[in-house]
């Protein structure tokens, strides 16, 4: 009877672990449908700003330049699938294809990241300077693409050089895993270092400035024209406003869909035998839709424009 009960158990057992396999499995082709999906939206936005002749105009260039980063983002992400049937057991290391493989797509993804930050921090800046001074910085274009290309080179080979990059195997994604000395998280420590830390000092210093923007919207809109100056000059400030202003969604976007990644890498960091799974399905979540966010917001605020120019069209063509 025992014997009946080990094999019962055992094939339960099995059972088990197939669903759960089966789960993983599951959640990660929906995880790359949803970055397939993210690509085809951003290339999508991409072809209606050169289509329209829209990058001729520096907002949407500003606008342009994070789509095309969130789009190597999503795209680098769908090879992430390549790491589901991944056997850390039946490998050789440092002689195994996952790891070249791994190497260059948690490289790409750092990279990528790291491009979407700095040009994210380069439109809040520049928010920044024409509502409170009144400068459109638009001779600082080169200096923003520059930036934006260079420094996310020396961030992203810093795991390279280390051996860091690897394969977590609980949800088949590569990134910044992997660990050399017993004791210490290293993984978890580069991770935080070079990405986690910086873009949060980052992005909390783009919320104070966008609190800053709003205040210095809503405190010229308030004031009376006459102490302000001429009504043309007025008005002037407020159409470039208002075609700027759309780009402060982008750093509040970032915001939004970085801070559920950031609490699960630190319940990971914290539980790392028994990590919250609700809490590492939504981060996977907002990365997938990271870059879909990105496109959908240049889409629509294209739409907008594209209608409100035509219901003007309209109207002075009525009257």
């Amino acid at each position: 009877m025992t014997r009946y009960k080990h094999i019962i158990l055992m094939f339960a057992s099995s059972m088990v672990g197939s669903a759960t396999s089966h789960s993983n499995v599951s959640a990660e082709v929906v995880f790359t449908a949803t970055s397939v999906a993210s690509v085809l939206i951003c290339i999508l936005a991409v072809f209606a700003v050169y289509r329209l002749a829209l990058h001729r105009k520096i907002v949407y260039r500003l606008a342009l330049y994070q789509v095309l980063a969130s789009l190597v983002f999503a795209f680098v992400e769908v090879f992430q699938i390549a790491f589901i049937d991944y056997d850390a057991e039946n490998r050789t290391f440092g002689e195994n294809a996952y790891d070249r493989a791994c190497n260059a797509i948690g490289f790409l993804i750092l990279y990528s990241q790291w491009v979407k930050l700095l040009f994210t921090a380069w439109v809040t800046f520049h928010l920044f300077c024409f509502a409170v001074f009144h400068k459109n910085l638009r001779s600082l274009e080169v200096l923003y693409v520059v930036t934006s290309l260079l420094v996310p080179l020396l961030v992203a080979i810093v795991p390279l050089l280390t051996d860091a990059y690897g394969i977590n195997t609980s949800i088949s994604v590569c990134y910044i895993f992997k660990n050399h000395t017993s004791g210490i998280d290293v993984a978890a420590i580069e991770k935080f270092s070079l990405w986690y830390g910086p873009s949060m000092a980052i992005l909390l210093a783009a919320s104070f400035a966008m609190v800053v923007i709003v205040s210095s919207l809503v405190y010229h809109r308030l004031r009376s024209r006459p102490k302000y100056g001429p009504v043309s000059e007025h008005d002037r400030f407020w159409k470039a406003f208002k075609q700027l202003l759309p780009l402060a969604a982008f750093p509040i976007l970032f915001l939004v869909f970085i801070i559920p990644v950031l609490a699960s890498s630190i319940d990971v960091a914290n539980n790392p035998v028994n990590p919250n799974i609700g809490l590492a399905l939504t981060a996977r979540v907002c990365i997938s839709l990271w870059s879909a966010a990105s496109g959908l917001t240049l889409l629509i605020h294209i739409s907008v424009v594209r209608y409100s120019v035509s219901r003007r069209k309209t109207y002075t063509a009525i009257h």
